[in-house]
């Protein structure tokens, strides 16, 4: 790759990126508000209604969404007080932690995977492109995170 040195901040992709990712946290903010959810709670739930339905184990989780255990375990309290999940712990080991959705999580998920597609709708982009465009977002981050300083 030739180099790229930074000139205008709006021909920056790394401000394409931050400002897309401003753009979606309002998106999922109006689009979830109906079910009081957030993102984070969100793709939680995306995670835990594709796992098996007796649940994941805390680490499991945290690995999938790429978050610690100090943003993981209160963003489970909230949504187990919100009835979204349980967490209770493993019958093959104790110190384990396994969270299960609810009936409410079950009961919703079209409902609310639904709703997200409808909005998202609005972007006026096929399957094909918003494929594309994930695998090249995927891509831009599989290529930084190899970045050693």
């Amino acid at each position: 790759m030739e180099e790229h040195r930074p000139h205008k901040v709006q021909d920056e992709l790394c401000f394409a990126i931050y400002s897309t990712q401003k753009a979606y946290n309002k998106f999922y903010y109006e689009s979830l508000k109906p079910y009081k959810l957030t993102y984070l709670q969100f793709i939680t739930l995306l995670v835990l209604w594709d796992a098996p339905k007796s649940g994941l184990i805390v680490k499991e989780l945290g690995s999938q969404l790429g978050l610690d255990s100090g943003t993981l375990t209160p963003l489970l309290k909230r949504m187990e007080n919100k009835g979204w999940v349980t967490r209770d712990n493993s019958a093959a080991d104790g110190r384990k932690l396994v969270v299960q959705l609810t009936d409410k999580a079950w009961d919703l998920e079209d409902d609310i995977k639904d709703h997200v597609s409808d909005c998202f709708a609005t972007s006026n982009l096929t399957e094909t492109e918003y494929v594309k465009k994930v695998n090249q977002v995927k891509e831009i981050c599989q290529r930084i995170e190899k970045i050693e300083f």
